[in-house]
């Protein structure tokens, strides 16, 4: 399945461990940044996650020249327009992103708008439009899941409109991802189980995905071992900040490896379901990944048996014979979501979410087959396909 060609690009700065956050001035002075604003949501801030950032500036001299704190969970252009206006009015030449997702693909939008110009970020969706580098830009992430800070994408929602930009260049790569563990204690059990579910998704689509390589899959192995070895340690003591670290590691490896060997039909089926019944993210990819995976079988079944060693163990890999490896890797999925079900109650199906009618199901099969991810899914996908493994997701 290793393709003969391969491109790997990831020139993300990463700055990780229990001191990561007071090395944010030192980054910033060295690229002449001197007017930092900060971009997060009102949880975030709530949560006193702010307060370790601003201390570690000001204790550098450094000042926070303005923070924006209101970004809502599906960001949109009329904010990215918003913090964009503030940020020229307080004259700021920088942007910290502290937060999940949404916050960090807030921070790449209005970096577009602030270094090219304009108001409307919507004249810039799509690939390749941005031709030079933007202004200073740092990302440190609040949950452990979606890799957003070393990916080159962005989605922001044009609320006119009603649908969803997409945004994609090497220039929206921050200069450096601050990855802390103080930024993940916080996290209720539930988002730290769908946020590492998220991880784990992105990482073995990458590893069984049909633009896999050999330095995308160094990464997405190393995501898959530290999230089965920490999570549900995790969740039994959540302010293990070793165990924090893992996660936060693990989620920032399985987002370079996804953005340089793509995903599939997990993330198809989990966009759609987004879309359509509002779904979190991280959920849909915990709730159809073992799906998925009986589905692509026999197109995956080596490298899926590759990644037993590392969902359980040198131990176990041995003990199982060649030919029943990739079974017993989706069995260790179901078993990990088992886990997570008994200590906060993560759906499974998509009966136990309680928000997803079984009408909707084909209205989510035909939406999922015009998502760009499907593309590099190892098996070809058809409606009925689809549908078939949304009723298996059902119950």
């Amino acid at each position: 399945m290793t393709n003969k060609y391969y491109e790997f690009f990831c020139p993300v700065k990463v700055i990780a461990g229990k001191a990561a956050l007071e090395h944010i001035p030192f980054e910033l002075t060295s690229l002449a940044a001197k007017r930092p604003m900060i971009i997060t949501d009102k949880g975030v801030r709530a949560a006193g996650l702010l307060e370790p950032v601003i201390a570690a500036c000001e204790e550098s001299g450094l000042d926070i020249v303005s923070i924006y704190d209101d970004v809502p969970p599906d960001s949109s252009t009329t904010v990215v327009g918003a913090i964009a206006k503030l940020y020229r009015k307080e004259k700021c030449d920088s942007i910290i992103a502290v937060g999940g997702g949404s916050a960090i693909d807030t921070g790449k939008a209005v970096n577009i708008l602030v270094s090219e110009g304009g108001d409307d970020i919507a004249e810039y969706s799509g690939a390749g439009i941005l031709k030079k580098a933007l202004k200073p830009f740092f990302v440190v992430p609040t949950t452990a899941g979606t890799g957003s800070e070393v990916t080159s994408v962005a989605v922001i929602t044009d609320e006119k409109r009603g649908v969803k930009l997409p945004y994609s260049s090497p220039f929206l790569l921050p200069n450096a991802a601050v990855i802390d563990p103080r930024m993940t204690l916080t996290l209720p059990p539930h988002i730290t189980a769908a946020t590492a579910m998220d991880a784990l998704t992105h990482a073995t689509e990458a590893f069984t995905c049909m633009a896999k390589n050999p330095l995308s899959d160094a990464y997405a192995t190393a995501a898959v071992k530290k999230i089965s070895q920490s999570l549900l340690k995790v969740m039994d003591k959540p302010k293990d900040e070793d165990g924090r670290l893992d996660l936060a590691q693990a989620s920032t490896m399985a987002g370079i490896a996804f953005s340089n060997s793509m995903v599939g039909l997990v993330h198809s089926l989990g966009h759609a379901t987004g879309a359509i019944c509002h779904l979190p993210h991280g959920l849909c990819m915990s709730l159809y990944l073992p799906y998925v995976l009986e589905f692509n079988l026999e197109s995956i079944r080596e490298p899926l048996g590759d990644l037993l060693l590392h969902l359980e163990g040198p131990e176990v890999y041995s003990a199982t014979p060649a030919a029943r490896r990739a079974e017993a890797s989706i069995s260790s999925i179901r078993k990990l979501r088992d886990e997570l079900y008994k200590r906060c109650k993560l759906p499974r199906t998509l009966k136990e979410t309680e928000k997803v009618l079984e009408s909707q199901l084909e209205d989510i099969a035909t939406m999922a087959l015009d998502d760009g991810s499907i593309m590099f899914n190892p098996r070809e996908v058809s409606l009925d396909d689809t549908i078939t493994i949304l009723r298996r997701a059902w119950a």
